[in-house]
């Protein structure tokens, strides 16, 4: 396994998780659309079966910061330091939601349920819109500086810094950041949608989610679209692989997809997943397993997004302050070392996966009614 080998892997995991991580929103998406559930006990079983759910995305969030951090940590200080506010917005609204389940509906709860409940409808808008601002960035880029040679500032030590106060809510100023963060927004619900038709026995929930399901996939084609067409047509943040030097490539991205043809194949594979699991959905009424194939085909174009924002010689995280501090998978990775050695630990992930399908089956073993709710079984 050579030293480039084992970047373009780790890029590969670290993309996979995304994927992963953006799927399992739907316990976002369904948690910001109460309104499906008509009265308290409809809710309840909405909100029992995501909080069934809901560690798996917290942990596999927190799995994708980790392995950020130890295969490409100087994106890790950069990005996760310099935009302090944007990740401590993020990270905070995931506590408001643990806060949530644990005492929404406990003795003692002196704020009422529906506190709670709007703490949960906080966490399924602001999580999935903010993790869309973040992911766009790797191709809008953000405002931030690397000097390399702070490290040895006895005073100051810090290789990277952003090149304003914002610290990351500049991000929120680029019209495009925002639009993929509505299109991720709108997929979660998507999603959340799908896994209540799917995951609830109840014809009159499984109806207004269909119904919900359709107006919002509308919302998400026409902002993903947007942005996927801009990504596409604009210039691209190319680098040099003999010196290391960053420069702008009109349509770089698309050339990266011709150029990388499996990943091209990957994307349009998971588009027509996604579009089969909706239609079919949308069009029958004893169709409820839409979530698995529109699951899978979220999995893929968000892997090929990313793969094709960090190979072929491409920045991914561009600098807007300095074309030079741009971050790539060989300037920003950790040493041969560490990367052989979690190269070892990742053959434990086939592991892994098996486990949480295994744990996710006996999950649903039983089904959610609302018996359950009246014997006050639920969150």
């Amino acid at each position: 396994m050579t030293y480039e080998f084992l970047q373009n892997y780790w890029w590969f995991i670290i993309s996979l998780l995304g994927g992963l991580l953006v799927f399992l929103m739907f316990v976002q998406g369904a948690n910001s659309q109460f309104s499906i559930g008509k009265d308290e006990v409809e809710q309840r079983m909405i909100l029992n079966s995501t909080g069934r759910k809901w560690e798996f995305t917290f942990t596999t969030l927190v799995t994708f910061g980790g392995a950020f951090f130890a295969s490409f940590p100087l994106f890790y200080s950069t990005s996760f330091g310099g935009a302090y506010w944007a990740w401590m917005l993020l990270l905070f609204t995931f506590v408001l939601q643990a806060v949530s389940y644990e005492f929404q509906n406990k003795l003692g709860n002196i704020l009422g349920a529906k506190v709670y409940k709007w703490f949960l409808i906080i966490n399924g808008t602001l999580a999935p819109f903010l993790v869309g601002v973040v992911v766009a960035t790797f191709f809008t880029g953000s405002n931030f500086i690397v000097e390399k040679d702070s490290i040895t500032d006895a005073m100051q030590p810090v290789i990277s810094r952003w090149a304003n106060s914002s610290y990351g809510l500049d991000m929120l100023l680029n019209p495009w950041n925002l639009i993929l963060g509505i299109a991720i927004l709108f997929l979660s619900r998507v999603l959340g949608n799908l896994y209540i038709i799917n995951n609830i026995s109840n014809e009159d929930i499984r109806c207004r989610a269909s119904v919900r399901m359709t107006g919002n996939f509308f919302v998400f084609l026409l902002t993903f679209l947007a942005f996927l067409i801009y990504v596409l047509t604009k210039e691209g943040y190319a680098v040099d692989p003999s010196s290391g030097e960053v420069y702008l490539e009109k349509y770089k991205y698309l050339h990266n997809l011709l150029a990388l043809w499996p990943v091209l194949l990957m994307l349009l594979a998971g588009v027509v997943l996604v579009l089969f699991g909706v239609v079919k959905t949308a069009v029958s009424k004893t169709f409820i397993r839409g979530i698995w194939p529109v699951g899978i085909g979220v999995v893929l174009v968000v892997l090929s997004v990313l793969l094709t924002a960090g190979w072929n010689n491409t920045a991914f995280y561009p600098s807007t302050a300095d074309i030079q501090s741009s971050l790539t998978i060989q300037n920003s990775c950790s040493s041969i070392f560490t990367l052989e050695t979690m190269a070892v630990v990742s053959l434990l992930i086939p592991f892994v996966l098996a486990y949480i399908v295994y744990a996710w089956r006996k999950i649903d073993s039983r089904e959610i009614t609302p018996e359950e709710i009246a014997n006050d079984e639920a969150y």
